[in-house]
């Protein structure tokens, strides 16, 4: 199986005490940048977006 690095972590925020975890992901090919929150058993992901409303976007 090839190695994927189309997503790259640019952000971490969590006190590794509990399971609460806050993971900002870039992706490589679009420029977009990704939250992801993770709590307990529970977790989403949603596009980050600029004061327009439009994907908030990272120079790759």
């Amino acid at each position: 199986m090839a190695k994927n690095d189309r997503f790259q972590v640019i952000h971490t925020e969590g006190n590794g005490l509990t399971s609460d975890q806050r993971i900002v992901l870039l992706d490589t090919a679009t420029g977009v940048q990704y939250l992801f929150v993770h709590s307990g058993y529970a977790g989403g992901l949603c596009p980050l977006v600029d004061k327009e409303g439009g994907p908030l976007t990272w120079d790759v």
